[in-house]
């Protein structure tokens, strides 16, 4: 599997109209793609990936850890007052995971596996920062997990599909309604947020922009033979 599709590619690699997103975490972002994973702008050195060919298992694996997260991010958005505007915007993504994992684990006689240590530990990560309620450094990490998906993650959702599920599209790849709209939405909803922002603040939401590609990052581990794609 090409090391280029399991990068935390976001739209932080696509423009917004926003200045925070456009400008301060996407710069951030670029400084963690490689050119391969973003051409014109990557500045990270590329990393040496083995040749690994994914299995049904590692894939529901991938599906069990990602469903995790989302419920952590879910449940922190859900209890944190400060982010009620970020409830139900139609990126979450826990059942439709939960739909695709019933699916993996009855069309190819698997046993749904418990989640393993990237999942815990970034869904860990995650939880922490909501009960802190650490506002910016958790947004760092809902714009770039969710947005990721929305992007890279739907072409590791192709490949895994052409790979290995005859082509079907999985749920997790599928959203009610227009996708661009809702992101739009979401997108407008944080830069409002951000606007209410001291300048410390700021740069504490840009400063965990590696700790998101990292968490991310390790998830993508299970596609690739446990190899960090970052």
């Amino acid at each position: 599997m090409p090391a280029s599709v399991l990068s935390m590619s976001t739209a932080a690699t696509s423009s917004t109209t926003g200045n925070f997103i456009e400008t301060e975490l996407r710069g951030a972002a670029m400084k963690l793609h490689t050119r391969s994973q973003a051409p014109k702008e990557g500045q990270a050195e590329e990393k040496k990936m083995e040749p690994y060919v994914t299995k049904h298992s590692d894939y529901l694996q991938f599906l069990v850890d990602s469903q995790h997260v989302y419920q952590a991010m879910e449940d922190v958005v859900n209890s944190v007052d400060e982010l009620d505007v970020f409830r139900n915007t139609g990126l979450e993504r826990v059942s439709s995971l939960e739909n695709d994992i019933a699916f993996m684990v009855q069309e190819y006689d698997l046993e749904k596996p418990a989640v393993a240590a990237p999942g815990l530990q970034y869904a860990e990560v995650i939880r922490g920062l909501g009960k802190a309620e650490s506002i910016p450094e958790f947004m760092c990490h809902y714009y770039n997990f969710y947005f990721a998906h929305t992007a890279g993650g739907r072409m590791i959702g192709k490949q895994m599909a052409a790979l290995l599920l005859d082509k079907k599209t999985l749920e997790f790849y599928k959203w009610d309604g227009d996708l661009n709209e809702i992101k739009s939405r979401v997108k407008n909803n944080i830069e409002a947020m951000v606007a209410t922002w001291s300048r410390e603040e700021k740069d504490r939401c840009v400063g965990e922009t590696a700790a998101a590609f990292q968490g991310g990052g390790a998830l993508n581990s299970h596609l690739i033979g446990g190899q960090s794609p970052h």
